[in-house]
C-alpha cells in the first residue's frame, strides 16, 4: 500500500527572527543572539517537533546597516557543530560560499560535521551576491554573476570527488594484520580545471551520508540550471501559489531532462506566519511588527534587492517602477519584488512594509487553521514539497507554529509523528550515494 506523501519542514533560524524589526518586539530577546544556548534550545525544540532540519544562512561580510538590524553572522559550520552535540536526529544545514572558500577546506569542514552529527549535515551552496565580500578576501572586485556560477559548478564537482575519494570499505581496522585502511581504495582525484587544481584524496573517510545533502537557493537562470543539476533541496521565495507552481514545474522538468527523478529534489519555499486566534488578531500582530521598522534600513534592503536607491524619496508616493534597471535581475529577490510592484501597485512605504516580514518570502497572516490550509494548498497543488518555516520572531513565533499549526498538519496526515530515520538524507527520502556516483539520482519511469 502506498504511504501518504508528507511535508518536509525545516526551521530557518535567523538571529532574533525573520521580520526585520523582530529584535524590537516586546517578547524578543536580542541580547541572546550571541548566545549558543539560544540556538541550541531552538534546535532542540525543532527536534522535539520532528522537523527535518534547522538551517543557518550566512554571508562573508558585515551587513551595510547594522544600526537597525540584528543581522549578525556566526560561521555556521562551527555553530552547527555545537548544536550537533546537544541533538541527535534533526538535520543541520549551513551556508558556505563557492566564491570565498576552497574546495578541499570546505570538503573537510562539512565532512567532519557529517561525522560528528552521525549523518545530519547539509550544505546550502551559494555563490555570494554581496559585492562587499570581495574586499575581505583581497579581491579588487566581486566576480560577475555568470562567472560565480561557472566557478560554483567546478567547485561542487571537486568537493564531490573529494568526498568520494575513499571507497566505503577502505577502512579495515584489522588488528591482526595491522591493516587500518586499504590504500588501494583511497584515490587521488587529480583535478585540474579553469578555477581549481586539487590532487586529493581527502584526509578523512566518507561520512555516514556518503556526502552532505546539497541545498541551493538561486532563482536566476544560472541558479535554476545549477539547482536542476546538483541540488537535492531548493530553498526558494514566492509570494503567490501560482508563482510557486511555475517554479516547481520548471525545476522538476529541468531535473528530468538531466536524468533525475521527480523525488530527487525537495522544493521548499519559505513561509513566515503571523498567527492569531482570529484573523483580526493575526493582522494586528503583523501591523505591530511593521510599525517597528526603520525606513532607512528598509530602503537599504530594497536597494539590495532592486538596485534602486530611494533615499529621500517620498515614502507615500507610488514606487517608481520606471526607474528600475532590468539588468539588475541577477539579484535573487529582484523578480519577486517586481512581481509585487506590478501586481499590487504599492507606494514605497507599502512595499518596504511588504518586504519587512521576510525579505521577499511568503508572509501568511491568519489563524492556525488558515496557515495549515495554505500550507496544504501549496503542497497538494504542485507548488512545494515542504517549507522553510521562518518565524517572524524567536522564540515565540516558532512556539506558536509548533503548538498550533503542526498538530493540525499531523491530524491531516501531512507531517510525521516520529522520525523514521536518523540522517538528513533519510528524513528527505534521499538515497545514500555510492562513491563515484556523481550528484544525480536516476529517475524511475
Amino acid at each position: 500500500m502506498m504511504t501518504q506523501r508528507q511535508l518536509t519542514l525545516n526551521l530557518f533560524i535567523y538571529p532574533g527572527g525573520h521580520h526585520e524589526a523582530a529584535w524590537r518586539y516586546r517578547d524578543s530577546a536580542p541580547e541572546r543572539v550571541f548566545d549558543i544556548t539560544y540556538y541550541q534550545e531552538l534546535a532542540q525544540h525543532a527536534e522535539r517537533e520532528k522537523f527535518d532540519a534547522i538551517f543557518f544562512a550566512d554571508g562573508p561580510a558585515l551587513s551595510e546597516d547594522m544600526r537597525y538590524s540584528a543581522r549578525v553572522r556566526f560561521e555556521p559550520i562551527t555553530w552547527l557543530t555545537a548544536i550537533a552535540a546537544v541533538t541527535s536526529r534533526i538535520g543541520l544545514i549551513g551556508t558556505a560560499s563557492t566564491t570565498y572558500y576552497e574546495p578541499y577546506n570546505l570538503a573537510r569542514l562539512f565532512g567532519t560535521l557529517d561525522h560528528i552529527s552521525n549523518g545530519r549535515a547539509g550544505w546550502n551552496i551559494v555563490t555570494t551576491s554581496a559585492p562587499a565580500s570581495a574586499a575581505n578576501f583581497g579581491l579588487a572586485a566581486h566576480p560577475p554573476h555568470h562567472e560565480r556560477y561557472a566557478r560554483a559548478t567546478e567547485f561542487v564537482d571537486v568537493t564531490t570527488k573529494l568526498w568520494d575519494s575513499w571507497e566505503d570499505d577502505a577502512p579495515h581496522y584489522d588488528k591482526v594484520s595491522g591493516l587500518f585502511a586499504d590504500g588501494s581504495k583511497i584515490h587521488p582525484i587529480d583535478h585540474s580545471g579553469p578555477y581549481y587544481s586539487v590532487r586529493g584524496p581527502l584526509n578523512i573517510p566518507r561520512s555516514p551520508q556518503g556526502r552532505p545533502v546539497y541545498v541551493q537557493a538561486g532563482s536566476s537562470e544560472d541558479g535554476r540550471a545549477f539547482a536542476a543539476r546538483y541540488a537535492e533541496a531548493i530553498f526558494t521565495a514566492h509570494q503567490t501559489v501560482e508563482s510557486a507552481r511555475a517554479f516547481y514545474a520548471d525545476i522538476k522538468a529541468r531535473a528530468w531532462a538531466l536524468g533525475r527523478g521527480p523525488d530527487a529534489i525537495r522544493v521548499l519555499p519559505g513561509i513566515s506566519p503571523f498567527i492569531g486566534s482570529t484573523e483580526a488578531e493575526a493582522k494586528r500582530l503583523s501591523e505591530e511588527f511593521d510599525a517597528l521598522i526603520q525606513p532607512a534600513h528598509s530602503l537599504n534592503q530594497l536597494k539590495a534587492m532592486t538596485g534602486l536607491d530611494l533615499t529621500g524619496h517620498d515614502l507615500d508616493a507610488p514606487f517608481p517602477r520606471q526607474l528600475v534597471d532590468e539588468s539588475f535581475a541577477v539579484a535573487s529577490r529582484f523578480q519577486v519584488v517586481l512581481d509585487i510592484v506590478d501586481r499590487e501597485k504599492p507606494t514605497v512605504r507599502q512595499l518596504i512594509r511588504r518586504l519587512a516580514g521576510a525579505r521577499g518570502h511568503w508572509v501568511k497572516v491568519g489563524t492556525p487553521e488558515q496557515v495549515a490550509d495554505a500550507i496544504q494548498l501549496w503542497f497538494d497543488t504542485g507548488a512545494a514539497d515542504g517549507f522553510n518555516v521562518m518565524p517572524p520572531w524567536f522564540t515565540g513565533g516558532f512556539d506558536i507554529f509548533a503548538s498550533e499549526v503542526v498538530p493540525i498538519l499531523r491530524k491531516r496526515g501531512l507531517f510525521r509523528e516520529e522520525y523514521t530515520g536518523s540522517t538528513l538524507r533519510e528524513h528527505y527520502g534521499l538515497p545514500r550515494p555510492a562513491a563515484g556516483s556523481g550528484t544525480s539520482q536516476a529517475r524511475v519511469a
